[in-house]
Order: C-alpha cells, then structure tokens, then sequence
C-alpha cells in the first residue's frame, strides 16, 4: 500500500533535463554563456539556474529562433542569477580533521579535536569534539554527524511549536530527516519530517522551512489559501526560498 500523501517542500524543477541533454552557447549582452539544453514533451520552455549553470528545457517543435529570443528576453534576470550562484561557493566536503570549519546556523566554527571520554559542544566560535580515538577520522565523521541531527532537533522543535501555535494547531510530531534535496516534509497526518542539513544555514533561513511546513497543517496543497498562511508565518518567504537555493549549493558533504 502507498504510505499517507506528503509534501514537500519545493517540487520539481520546471527545466530540469535529461542526463543526454546537450551543451550550447549563447550572446547575453556582453558574455557568453553556455547551457544545458534538451527538448522534451513540454509546452512552453522552461529555464533554471543551479550551481551547474544554467539548463533550458523546451517543446520538440520550438524552432532555435523562438527559444533564443526566449533567452535574450530574460537575459538580466539570467545573468543576475549566474553572479548569485557564482558567489554560492561549492559544497564542503568534512573530512573530520581538526580545524576544518563546521557552519552551524549561520556561524562558522572551528573543529577542535582532543582526546578522552566522547563528549561534543560549542565553545564560542570552537566545536570541541572529544573522542577516545580522535584520528579515526571516519569515527569523528561519525560522532558529529550525530551531533548535528540531534541539535537540528532540539533547536528546531521548539520553533514547530512557535509556528504551530500561532495558527491554533497543536504540536505535530518532528522527527529530522537525511534528505539533502528536501529541506521539508509534511504527510497527510500531521508529522513534519525536517532536514537535519537546516543546522547548517541561517536561523532566519530555518525559520522559513519550519513555517512553510507548519503552514501545510493547514492547507495540504501549494494553492494560493497556503501561500497565504505561510505569508501570516513568514511575510518575508520569497525573499528565503531564494536564499534556500543558493544556500542548498553550499552544503557540507560528509
């Protein structure tokens, strides 16, 4: 049987393409820009920007000439969002090694490893992280990824309350997920499964997931009564689900 119908926090891109879609270039202003371009059983052509670059999607039939005009037209809002994921930087890959820098909710911090009885706490712009074999460094991987699941869950389940409460909603259950694409998930019987990456970006960013999915206890669809709820949560929401975006690119592999 199919498990209880869920939502997630974003769905589909609108351009995403194939794995056999075809490299092209093309004149914006001043700069040459190549793309992902693939064509599929769509109707109109759809473009997206990630930290691959930019990907174009378009109908069968759409002669070349249609989808470059298409592109010269949002040609400042493409170059715009190049320079934005430009700036995203490249995921983080933690090796577990001492002084590698660990972002947890909007701050930087420093991996100090020592030796002793397994203990993890922040200690100003420090993360000390004490194990009794502090060079296994799979062992540190390990330990801290623990760690961080379960400070996403203790720092944000008291947000789920904050937001729950503002609409009149008991507390659903939360639990964390390991889901690096899916920053939120709420099923049909009222549990949000969150990701524990959220420890990484800002609060303000946190916030955001935590509201939108709050939001779907009251309206289980994207239709526009939800997105109204989630502005009485969170008036400042298209604002961070840009940020999100440029925010997923950064995050730590471990």
């Amino acid at each position: 049987m199919p498990g209880p119908q869920q939502l997630t926090l974003f769905g589909a891109d609108a351009a995403q393409e194939p794995r056999t879609a075809a490299r092209r270039l093309v004149q914006l202003g001043t700069r040459v820009v190549e793309f992902r371009f693939a064509r599929s059983r769509r109707r109109t052509i759809g473009i997206s920007i990630d930290a691959d670059g930019l990907a174009v999607a378009a109908p069968y039939f759409a002669p070349w000439a249609e989808i470059e005009r298409f592109l010269l037209e949002k040609t400042r809002w493409i170059l715009k969002k190049l320079d934005e994921w430009s700036k995203a930087g490249r995921p983080l890959r933690v090796g577990g090694a001492h002084g590698e820098p660990i972002p947890l909710f909007g701050r930087t911090l420093t991996l100090e490893l020592s030796e002793g009885p397994k203990r993890i706490q922040v200690d100003g712009d420090r993360l000390l992280v004490q194990l009794r074999r502090p060079d296994e460094r799979a062992r540190v991987k390990l330990e801290l990824a623990r760690w961080l699941k379960s400070h996403a869950l203790e720092t944000l389940t008291p947000r789920v309350m904050h937001y729950a409460s503002l609409i009149g909603r008991p507390q659903p259950k939360v639990a964390m997920s390991n889901a690096r694409t899916q920053w939120g998930v709420c099923t049909q019987d009222g549990r949000i499964r969150l990701s524990w990456r959220l420890v990484h970006v800002a609060p303000d960013l946190a916030d955001y997931v935590v509201a939108h999915e709050v939001a779907h206890l009251v309206e289980l669809n994207h239709s526009p009564r939800f997105w109204t709820v989630v502005e009485r949560l969170y008036p400042d929401f298209r604002a961070a689900r840009r940020s999100l975006d440029l925010a997923a690119a950064g995050l730590p592999i471990f």
